[in-house]
């Protein structure tokens, strides 16, 4: 139950702050509380505005294509400042990573 408070509280951090999301957090959040209350779960889950991305990602595993351009366009930046900043071999970690990343979200099916 501490998990899915903890989860539910970075993702309530992700909605104000641009670079973390917050959906990611209350998926995991959600599947805390599946295991220690279920009725925190079915708040997540019946929520207007967080609870259709979750329950589309729970049930067909989708991901809408706004959220996917947007995720796959923040990896990117992040990835050339990473290049910019970091020296040595080090400048490719963050590339690769979210390269990895990126092919998992883009291979979802569409919401």
């Amino acid at each position: 139950m501490l998990a899915g408070l903890l989860f539910v509280g970075l993702g309530i951090l992700g909605a104000f702050l641009p670079v973390m999301p917050s959906t990611v957090f209350f998926i995991i959040a959600a599947v805390f509380f599946a295991r220690s209350n279920p009725v925190w779960e079915a708040k997540i889950m019946n929520h207007p505005k967080i609870g259709p991305p979750i329950r589309a990602f729970r049930e067909r595993g989708a991901i809408a294509r706004s959220a996917k351009i947007a995720a796959v366009t923040a990896m990117a930046i992040s990835s050339v400042v990473s290049a910019f900043l970091l020296h040595g071999w080090w400048r490719l970690a963050p590339a690769g990573v979210c390269a990895l990343c990126a092919v998992f979200i883009l291979t979802r099916p569409n919401e």
